[in-house]
């Protein structure tokens, strides 16, 4: 019976190392489709050809540059400042045990694909310094475990989607340096103590975007002074504009009734 168990165990054993051994489809499909969509002028992704994508994993060793893996899953993806361009691939969702993902200082465009809503694990979320495009994806609420977002300096627009500040893990966030307008969520500015949650820096950089912890908008253009003055001003004028031109028409009609009076006293006869 002991060499029975014995067996078991190693039955067992062979089937988990085996098991570890396999790449998960999952992750080949999401780093396939990634690698398709982006462009790599400087040559900085040359080990992500064919063979390792597919098998990315060596149990806890990645054969992909940029990429961290556990227990034979894609752990982090961290493809920062590398100059790479192109989008980024919706099928990213396929890496399901991704914790974090920074793609930062590169050149990416296009928009951030809302299928991100099903990495359920992911914690940091890093696509700040890119030329992005399009509305920050309400879905990334599906995160819950998200602790960063950093999406400062792209060209994002639209406005922050309130559901963002149901993130009760959050601990950055910062989207200043794009278009975004509209007011900002009370979820990601109400105080905590004597503090706001995220202040005035996480959100700098939007001309369109108002409320606080940013400070009021100034009166654009002249100050409230100068078009009370203006107004007195143009009133003046018009009072002025509105005298003389009573004044032409009395002369007008004085004159005009001067004539009249000639011309009556050259009709009258002498009596």
């Amino acid at each position: 019976m002991d060499v029975a168990f014995g067996a078991a165990v190693v039955l067992v054993a062979l089937a988990v190392m085996m098991r570890s051994c396999e790449s998960d489809p999952n992750d080949e499909a999401c780093l396939r489709h990634l690698a398709k969509s982006l462009e790599d002028p400087n040559r900085s992704l040359q080990n992500w050809i064919e063979k390792n994508l597919e098998k990315p994993c060596n149990d806890s060793l990645s054969n992909l540059q940029g990429a961290t893996c556990n227990n034979g899953r894609i752990l982090r993806l961290s493809l920062n400042n590398l100059s790479l361009r192109g989008t980024i691939s919706p099928f990213l969702s396929n890496c399901t045990y991704l914790q974090s993902l920074d793609l930062s200082s590169n050149a990416l465009t296009g928009p951030i694909p809302p299928d991100i809503q099903s990495l359920v694990n992911l914690a940091v979320l890093n696509l700040s310094s890119n030329q992005l495009q399009g509305q920050i994806p309400p879905q990334l609420t599906m995160c819950a475990y998200l602790n960063v977002i950093d999406l400062h300096d792209n060209l994002l627009t639209g406005p922050i989607p309130q559901q963002l500040g149901l993130l009760v893990r959050l601990s950055t966030f910062d989207v200043s340096n794009n278009r975004l307008s509209g007011p900002i969520p009370p979820s990601l500015s109400n105080r905590t103590g004597t503090l706001p949650r995220f202040n005035a820096t996480s959100f700098l950089g939007n001309k369109d975007l108002y409320g606080y912890p940013l400070p009021p908008i100034k009166t654009r253009g002249l100050s409230v002074l100068a078009i009370v003055g203006i107004g007195l001003g143009s009133g003046l004028a018009s009072l002025v504009l509105s005298f003389t031109g009573v004044c032409i028409w009395l002369k007008v009609t004085e004159h005009k009734m001067a004539l009249d009076e000639g011309k009556i006293s050259q009709l009258m006869p002498d009596y």
